[in-house]
C-alpha cells in the first residue's frame, strides 16, 4: 500500500498500513496490511461493537482468542473477528507474521488505532500515559473498548482522569499524544 496511514508500535515492532476504499455498493471499508515480529503480542483483549475484522495470514503463524475460543492460523488461512466479540491476537510462531485484511464497515477504527499507537509510542513500554490513553478510549467508547481495566471501572475512573487532565492542562492545543486533531485517519484510495 503506497498511499496509506502507516502506524508502528516502537515497543512491539507491530506495523500496520491502512487505507480506506469504497465498495461498488457505496460502503467504506478499511484495508489493513500488518506485520508483527516472532512471539510478539498484538493488541490486548478488546472489542469492536459495529465492525467485522477479517484477515488472511500471508506468512508466519497467527494466534488468536475470539471470545472463549483460541485459534491458530498459518499462511493461507484466515480468521474473522465478528462485531461485538472480545478478541486479541499475537504472533504464535518463529517467523515474522504478515497479515492482510479488511474491516467492514471502516467506522472510526483507523482514527482509534492512530490515537492508541501515538499514546503507546509516547510512553515507556507497557506504561502509556493514563491521561492520553483515557482520552482516546473514552472518545471512541461507543465503537470499541479495551477490556482492561474492566469497562465498569473505566466508566467511573476515566471521566475523573479526563477532568484531572483538563485541570492540569494535558489536553491544551493539538500536540499531545492521541489528540483528536492528530488522528485524521487513513486516506481513501
Amino acid at each position: 500500500m503506497e498511499n496509506c496511514l502507516r502506524l508502528e508500535n516502537r515497543h512491539t515492532g507491530e506495523v500496520l498500513r491502512l487505507h480506506r476504499e469504497r465498495t461498488a455498493e457505496g460502503q467504506t471499508i478499511l484495508l489493513i496490511d500488518g506485520t508483527l515480529p516472532p512471539h510478539a503480542a498484538g493488541p490486548p483483549l478488546h472489542v469492536h461493537f459495529q465492525i467485522l475484522e477479517e484477515g488472511t495470514v500471508k506468512s508466519g503463524t497467527l494466534g488468536a482468542q475470539i471470545g472463549r475460543n483460541r485459534i491458530v492460523a498459518k499462511a493461507g488461512e484466515s480468521a474473522a473477528f465478528p462485531a461485538g466479540v472480545v478478541h486479541k491476537w499475537w504472533n504464535a510462531g518463529e517467523d515474522l507474521l504478515e497479515l492482510s485484511g479488511q474491516v467492514t464497515p471502516a467506522g472510526d477504527l483507523d482514527r482509534y488505532l492512530q490515537g492508541v499507537f501515538a499514546v503507546l509510542n509516547a510512553g515507556k513500554a507497557g506504561r502509556p500515559s493514563l491521561f492520553y490513553l483515557a482520552h482516546v478510549v473514552w472518545r471512541h467508547r461507543d465503537t470499541q473498548a479495551l477490556m482492561l481495566p474492566p469497562r465498569a471501572i473505566q466508566r467511573i475512573v476515566f471521566p475523573v482522569v479526563l477532568l484531572a487532565g483538563r485541570v492540569l492542562g494535558k489536553y491544551r492545543g493539538d500536540n499531545w499524544p492521541g489528540s483528536p486533531a492528530s488522528c485524521t485517519g487513513a486516506p481513501e484510495v
